[in-house]
This record gives structure tokens, C-alpha cells and sequence, in this order.
């Protein structure tokens, strides 16, 4: 079953952008492939218990199971070495990518403190967003009072675009809260 934001996407959006940016076929148009949402435990590596949170947290967050990552090198002030655990991933496509968009843009960044919009300089050249999320009680299936320390995440929206000028375009028409001067 296809979400709302995504029966948009095939309906309206897609034929605007086919003709935005003249592409000879539909199958032109920029799309999301993939969103991946990665969160660590910051400087509380060493505690065993931190990583449980965070991977307990990304499983509310997203509705799917993380996978662990782990230390590429050894950070002495962190007292973290290489190949120890320090948080989680998790890669959403499809159906799931498109409803966890749909609570991002509806629900997650209007709960935002002072919120005026996200960037539009986090594109990187290749047609992705990247998005990085100072406190994961925006989502709704956090509860504040369970949270021992706030953790931040990144959630990087990955696109099948050649430019960033048409990923901006299909993420704006998407609804993606962009700032307005800048």
C-alpha cells in the first residue's frame, strides 16, 4: 500500500518535474532510492547500555531493526578503540522509506525548538540531502521520560537525481521545510 506522500510523488509531482527540467520520459525524474538514519552514542562509547539505547531508539523511530556499527579507528579522548561498538544504522527503502519522509516533514521538524527551516547547503553534488538532527525526542515514539541523555542523528535522503538543483527541486515539492533566505 502506497503512502500519501508517495501516490503525491507519482501523481503531481513527478509529471511538474518532467516538465521543470524536460526530461523525454517519467523514468527521468528524480526519486528517493534509499534514507539512511545513523546515530551513535557520542562520547558514552564505553558504556554498553548507551548503545542499547540507541538501538532500541532507532527501532521506534524507523520500525525496523539496526545494525551495529562499530569504531574504524581508535579515539583515545573518547576511550574508544577500533572495532568497538558505538551505535547504530539503518537503511529504509520503499514503503518504509516514504512514511518515515512523510513523519520527518509533518511531524518530526515542526516539533523542532525555534525551528525556521533546514539548510539548503547539505546537498552533496551528487544529488543527496543530508540532515543532521540535534535531539531524537522530535519523533513522537520517543518518550521524553525515558531518555537518560540526549543523542543526536544524521538522516541522509538518498536520491536517484544528477544534481543537486534537481534534488532541491524534488525534495521542495515534496514539502522538505527549507529555510527561505540564504
Amino acid at each position: 500500500m502506497k503512502s500519501a506522500l508517495e501516490l503525491k510523488y507519482l501523481n503531481e509531482i513527478r509529471p511538474e518535474l518532467v516538465k521543470e527540467f524536460n526530461y523525454s520520459s517519467v523514468m527521468q525524474a528524480p526519486r528517493i532510492v534509499k534514507i539512511v538514519i545513523n546515530m551513535t552514542a557520542g562520547n558514552e562509547v564505553s558504556n554498553s547500555k548507551a548503545i542499547e539505547e540507541v538501538m532500541t531508539e532507532l527501532t521506534q523511530i524507523t520500525g525496523q531493526k539496526p545494525y551495529q556499527t562499530v569504531a574504524k579507528k581508535s579515539l583515545a579522548s573518547w576511550k574508544l578503540r577500533e572495532g568497538m561498538p558505538m551505535g547504530g544504522k539503518v537503511t529504509l527503502r520503499r514503503d518504509r522509506a516514504w512514511s518515515f519522509l512523510t513523519k520527518l516533514i509533518e511531524v518530526a521538524l515542526p516539533r523542532v525548538r525555534d525551528f525556521n527551516g533546514i539548510s539548503t547547503k547539505s546537498f552533496d553534488g551528487r544529488g543527496n540531502y543530508a540532515l543532521g538532527i540535534k535531539e531524537e525526542i522530535i519523533f513522537p515514539e520517543i518518550s521524553f521520560d525515558k531518555i537518560r541523555k540526549l543523542k543526536g542523528m544524521d538522516v541522509i535522503i538518498v536520491t536517484n537525481a544528477k544534481s543537486d538543483k534537481e534534488a532541491f527541486a524534488l525534495l521542495k515539492h515534496l514539502g522538505m521545510p527549507f529555510t527561505k533566505a540564504q
